[in-house]
């Protein structure tokens, strides 16, 4: 198929090539006249018929289809450091619709690279085929959290560490594939969570571990690093205040550096409730001093710890004990 531009050309030549013939027959002697119309009409057909074929290519093109994973690499800067975001994800109804949300404000962040790990022993078509077609660099892993770790439908959510196994499986993937050398960041993301764009903005930029206000967090509007003279010198939470670094998942990145300088820094199963940030850090010998802040000398909320509800799907026993089945199982929610 020609260019657009190319064919464009031709029928401006053409065009050209009538004005031309036009001037001549209004000048020329009688008995050329027959035969110089002719070679007009002659012009005029083939304009006609390349004005046609253009606007085909036109219609051509307002319906091309782009494949997502063709494009991952438009979003790729030169010198800007690599953000990898860890997602721990497991199965439930309303997952998918997570990670779609999810995805779009991914989407928008370049130089970004998305590690899904799936609590699960097999990877799941459901999140295989969303990856596929997400439109965002990504590795797909798993990592399964022994049952007696799993939380029961009726416990709360805070009764249990989740997502440790998948974030450590990242962290084993990240020292497999990159090196020391490797320029990155770090940035452990829920998939229920929500992100400004802001806040991968001011990620990039990490020398060690960068800090920021999480919204709607430890009961409470907010929870943040407290901050003077551009410095952190304490926090602002409720619950255990004396927790060497009490802040939420979502409220700190760190330097892919120091994944290589501290290999055996992970999260652990075995710690108390709501240590898990605080065992990391500490394994990589982060002092207070070390912390830089963000958003504002984190004066700005740019990310919230927000939470689905769990969907109630008591209509499909209903249906079930009337016509026999439910919704269609073969279309994917």
């Amino acid at each position: 198929m020609l260019p657009l531009r190319f064919k464009r050309s031709q029928v401006f030549i053409l065009l050209t090539i009538e004005f031309i013939l036009c001037l001549y027959i209004f000048w020329c002697p009688k008995d050329e006249t027959s035969r110089l119309e002719n070679l007009v009409l002659k012009y005029q057909s083939e304009v006609l018929q390349k004005d046609l074929e253009l606007k085909k290519y036109k219609l051509e093109l307002n319906n091309v289809v782009v494949d997502p994973q063709k494009t991952k690499t438009r979003h790729y800067i030169k010198n800007l450091p690599v953000i990898y975001g860890i997602t721990p994800t497991y199965t439930r109804i309303e997952q998918k619709a997570e990670l779609v949300r999810l995805s779009h404000t991914l989407l928008h962040v370049p130089n970004f690279h998305w590690i899904i790990v799936e609590d699960a022993t097999s990877k799941t078509e459901l999140v295989t085929n969303f990856l596929k077609s997400c439109g965002l660099p990504y590795t797909h892993l798993l990592a399964l959290t022994p049952p007696n770790y799993k939380l029961k439908t009726t416990d709360p959510n805070w009764l249990k560490p989740r997502g440790v196994l998948q974030r450590n499986a990242a962290l084993e993937w990240l020292r497999t594939n990159l090196d020391s050398q490797s320029k990155g960041v770090v940035y452990f993301m829920d998939d229920d969570n929500t992100y400004s764009l802001q806040v991968f903005k001011e990620l990039r930029n990490t020398n060690k571990v960068s800090v920021w206000p999480v919204g709607l967090s430890g009961a409470l509007r907010y929870e943040s690093p407290l901050v003077k003279n551009g410095k952190v010198t304490g926090w602002f939470t409720a619950w255990k205040p004396d927790r060497p670094f009490p802040m939420d998942m979502a409220g700190f990145a760190i330097n892919l550096s120091l994944f290589f300088k501290y290999p055996d820094a992970k999260f652990s199963l075995k710690v108390e409730r709501g240590y898990q940030e605080s065992t990391l850090l500490t394994n990589m010998n982060i002092k207070m001093e070390d912390l830089e802040p963000k958003a504002k000398n984190c004066n700005e909320v740019i990310v919230w710890h927000t939470r689905t509800e769990k969907t109630k799907l008591k209509n499909e026993d209903k249906l079930k004990k009337r016509d026999g089945h439910g919704s269609d199982l073969r279309i994917e929610v």
